[in-house]
């Protein structure tokens, strides 16, 4: 997905086969348990399916660091099927890039998947995230 500074990150659902191109150098993976090793680097942020983060501090420092890596390196986020979970932090990562809260589901469904951000309650939590600094 492109972000308006040009960067790219991927999203992606773990169910479904590994897309073609490059590896990432970095992951971001939002589950309810651990994830395996994919052999890069990566943070798993606790985040059971249809729900919120465990930690949404937490989950905003990851963020800063993906987007810091997109600078030098491939980074994606990804959740069991893609949507829900990893849609709602491509939006939190839109913001941190510069979209408007307000737009920022858009955003993520126009340029990444037209059902992205799932639920309600990931609806609010994205309107109510911000691009202020860690």
């Amino acid at each position: 997905m492109p972000l308006p500074s040009g960067r790219l990150v991927r999203g992606r659902g773990l169910r479904y086969p590994m897309p073609s191109g490059p590896l990432p150098t970095f992951g971001v993976y939002l589950l309810g348990e651990p994830p395996p090793d994919f052999g890069w680097e990566s943070r798993w942020v606790r985040w059971a399916d249809f729900r919120l983060p465990d930690d949404p501090a937490y989950l905003r420092s990851v963020l800063f660091e993906a987007l810091d890596r997109t600078r030098r390196g491939r980074a994606e986020l990804a959740c069991g099927g893609g949507c829900g979970r990893t849609g709602t932090a491509l939006a939190c990562l839109a913001i941190l890039d510069g979209v408007p809260a307000s737009d920022a589901v858009d955003y993520v469904r126009a340029y990444y998947h037209p059902r992205a951000v799932e639920t309600a309650a990931q609806r609010r939590f994205v309107r109510k995230f911000t691009s202020a600094t860690r």
